[in-house]
């Protein structure tokens, strides 16, 4: 039976959304503006893809969603969100628009928003070293997530390339990097941190980190093609800020129609990595093929 990819996105968001609003505090708790911003940045309407990637990766290995991996979720999606909410600072990006809604800056101020970031990373890292799993796997998803949001091949340093790369030619080495980075690693330790919660084994983790590396770098190849091919309103964010600043990305080096192809040639190769868990993987591959035929 084929999986209903917006089913399972759907019912993945909600049981995410559910815990992230228990998990943040209210707007009512004192100090109010800085839990203002952080649900006002997270409840904006985000996909909750990197949650979902590790539900479905847990399912995959457990062959069910297992209990508790909602924590989880909720975690990644507070990692996201702050690295969006500084993402769109006026000392990097300097947008205004996210999801539809005023970015956090404009809404809360640019102090109250820096904040806002530095306060879901910390509650993100204090909800993983609780979660109901066995404490070494724990200890094992808290590293690798630590990894990805870091400095060298992480979250952090890929957008510090992609600052330094502004109005330079970009080279296919440099836009790979910045991508695999700056995007990539948290999708991938999305998927690998689902796994290892539902107790992957060494040979797992080997089959879903080369899933998550080749789906999120194809996930962020789609963006690039989007950014340049439809409007802010679709989008969800300001288009066409890649070409306005002379962004690194894959369209700028290989142009719109190869992007493509190389988008669903790694998914492809993605899915080739996973063949061996047959139809216990029909999930994760269908949020997988969603990454890369969305529109916005």
């Amino acid at each position: 039976m084929p999986v209903d990819v917006k089913t399972l996105i759907h019912e993945g968001a909600e049981l995410t959304d559910r815990a992230l609003e228990a998990l943040i505090p209210s707007s009512d708790t004192v100090p109010n503006s800085i839990h203002g911003a952080m649900r006002h940045s997270t409840f904006a309407g985000g996909k909750r893809l990197r949650p979902v990637l590790a539900m479905q990766a847990a399912a995959t290995i457990a062959g069910k969603v297992p209990a508790g991996i909602e924590n989880l979720g909720a975690a990644l999606e507070m990692l996201h969100t702050y690295s969006l909410i500084h993402d769109d600072l006026p000392a990097l990006d300097n947008d205004d628009l996210r999801r539809g809604k005023p970015t956090c800056h404009v809404a809360f101020g640019e102090a109250i928003a820096i904040l806002a970031g530095d306060a879901l990373q910390t509650r993100a890292f204090e909800v993983l070293a609780g979660l109901q799993c066995p404490p070494p796997a724990a200890v094992k998803i808290i590293g690798l997530i630590a990894n990805a949001v870091g400095t060298v091949d992480g979250m952090i340093g890929g957008q510090v390339l992609d600052i330094e790369s502004e109005h330079q030619k970009p080279t296919p080495e440099l836009v790979e990097a910045i991508h695999r980075a700056k995007t990539g690693a948290l999708i991938r330790v999305s998927v690998v941190a689902g796994g290892i919660y539902a107790g992957a084994t060494d040979e797992d983790v080997a089959r879903l980190d080369t899933f998550g590396r080749k789906a999120g770098l194809a996930f962020q190849i789609v963006d690039d093609v989007l950014d340049m091919t439809v409007d802010s309103e679709q989008l969800g964010k300001t288009a066409g800020k890649d070409l306005a600043t002379e962004k690194a990305t894959w369209p700028a080096v290989f142009g719109i129609e190869q992007s493509e192809r190389d988008a669903a040639s790694l998914i492809d190769e993605a899915f080739a990595a996973i063949a061996t868990y047959g139809t216990r993987a029909d999930g994760l591959k269908s949020v997988a093929q969603y990454l890369v035929e969305r529109k916005n």
